[in-house]
């Protein structure tokens, strides 16, 4: 019995840990997402760093990637510059492997 709970508590523990770099993954490419759109929008230094901190804030409103799009995509219309949803999700979606990349290198 032992042997099936030392299972279960190293079960628990590998996705507690997994669970942890999602999260940290997930906030990284959240930032990375806000200095590219930032950049796009022309800020730069700490307007930047603060707008990536916005993006990061948007993820909070709901489950899924769709607040952090809507975040950006307003952003954009507001600036009058274009962009789909699609092509913001396809920059994010490249940012998420720069994110974890930039973890497991523990920056």
């Amino acid at each position: 019995m032992a042997s099936f709970d030392d299972r279960r508590d190293a079960f628990e523990k590998k996705f507690a840990h997994d669970e942890e770099l999602r999260f940290k993954a997930t906030a990284r490419r959240n930032k990375l997402f806000g200095l590219w759109a930032a950049h796009q929008l022309g800020k730069s230094g700490s307007d930047a760093e603060d707008y990536s901190k916005a993006v990061i804030l948007a993820d909070f409103q709901e489950a899924g990637d769709g607040d952090v799009i809507r975040k950006v995509r307003q952003d954009f219309e507001a600036a009058g510059k274009t962009a789909s949803d699609a092509e913001l999700a396809g920059v994010l979606a490249g940012l998420m492997n720069e994110a974890v990349e930039q973890i497991k290198a523990g920056r």
